[in-house]
């Protein structure tokens, strides 16, 4: 049942269901009443935090998603495909194209109107999903293209978590952020201590308060909130880190991001002819499977170029990276609402885009996920000997 519950299929199956629940009961007739309940205001007396419900998802749930990346980006760093400079050059580039093309796609919209903030939208790529695809539909997909699509995708999730504490922080409170980083400098320091089972129980108890002080600085500090997972993974001991990524991995997997899909999908969908749909709209339904194809296919061809020494991926495997990337989902939505977080009907329009663009590059790269496996399967003298089907 656990191995169930850390399945990247299993994963990427109760988001996308989550989020297709959210937007079909949110245009039912009794979609105000949850609309009107996300919007309700739950706060603590005391302590500053006047979260709506939507919120504490977006800012406090989501943070626990956060904390996992940043733990699997720093494995990544330290033994995995970004751990060398020659292994990370080549997802480092495509990423870096799955970025510009798709923002640059977004401003080809938006250069002239009041939205041009919205551009870091389409340049995410959701690791649930793009991985998840690869589990249900590539069974004879080669190890290597499953690992440059993970190294992408954890880059591309970099990337987003820089472009969330630079481009959405509201007004800095450097005493905060100062208390702030005193707690992750604490949590980093205590969380060595977890190594040694004399210290164990206490340690454990005191992180946790810890990590939720963090949390609740970094939110009234200015800068968005979920930053503090992304630090509180960053600095935490390895073989803290490992053990807390393996329990935290079903948590994350079956409540956190299906509720975040959820509150995230409930939007009433514009009932405006399709020439009155805003220019936010098409931007990121254009960028998200259209800029990431284009973006992440020129990025792999110039790595190529650019390190003659290895041999290229196929361009068939590219065209499907290319594919999975342009599923935005989790980190695409939270940058829409935090973008737009004044204008609630664009909001919904961008949400809808997310989800229409992302279903797209779902649909495309499923299909091609299944003929490149297909592929490989009728011809198995392809694939390196570690992956061929007597080896596996």
């Amino acid at each position: 049942m656990t191995q169930l519950l850390r399945s990247e299929s299993l994963s990427a199956a109760l988001l996308l269901g989550a989020a297709l629940v959210g937007l079909i009961m949110a245009n039912l007739p009794f979609g105000d009443i949850l609309l009107d309940l996300k919007d309700t205001l739950a706060e603590i007396p005391g302590t500053g935090l006047d979260l709506s419900i939507g919120e504490w998802v977006s800012d406090g749930l989501l943070a626990i998603f956060f904390l996992v990346v940043s733990m699997e980006l720093k494995m990544e760093m330290r033994v995995g495909q970004l751990s060398k400079p020659s292994q990370a050059l080549r997802p480092a580039i495509a990423a870096a194209g799955g970025v510009i093309v798709p923002a640059l796609v977004f401003v080809a919209f938006n250069a002239s109107g009041p939205y041009l903030q919205g551009w870091p939208i389409p340049t995410a790529t959701d690791i649930a999903f793009a991985v998840g695809i690869l589990a249900m539909f590539g069974r004879f997909i080669p190890r290597r293209l499953r690992t440059f699509v993970l190294a992408l995708a954890i880059l591309d999730d970099l990337v987003g978590i820089v472009f969330i504490a630079v481009f959405f922080t509201s007004t800095l409170h450097p005493r905060y952020i100062l208390a702030a980083a005193g707690c992750v400098i604490a949590f980093g320091l205590l969380s060595t201590l977890l190594r040694s089972p004399r210290h164990r129980g206490w340690v454990t108890i005191v992180l946790i308060p810890l990590g939720v002080l963090t949390w609740v600085f970094m939110y009234q500090s200015g800068v968005h909130a979920t930053i503090a997972g992304v630090a509180l993974g960053f600095v935490m001991a390895r073989p803290t880190a490992d053990t807390v990524r393996h329990h935290l991995d079903p948590f994350v997997n079956v409540l956190v991001l299906p509720v975040f899909a959820f509150t995230a999908a409930l939007v009433s969908i514009p009932t405006v002819p399709l020439s009155s749909l805003s220019t936010v709209f098409w931007g990121i339904v254009v960028a998200l499977p259209v800029g990431k194809l284009v973006g992440i296919t020129l990025g792999s061809w110039l790595s190529g170029f650019l390190d003659r020494d290895q041999p290229s991926e196929p361009f068939r495997e590219m065209l499907t990276v290319g594919c999975l990337a342009g599923i935005g989902f989790t980190i695409s939505l939270l940058m829409n609402e935090l973008a737009f977080e004044d204008a609630p009907e664009i909001i919904n329009e961008g949400t809808v885009a997310v989800l229409l663009g992302s279903m797209i590059s779902m649909i495309v790269s499923g299909i091609l996920v299944s003929w490149l496996s297909r592929h490989y399967r009728n011809h198995p003298e392809q694939l390196p000997l570690a992956d061929r089907p007597s080896s596996r």
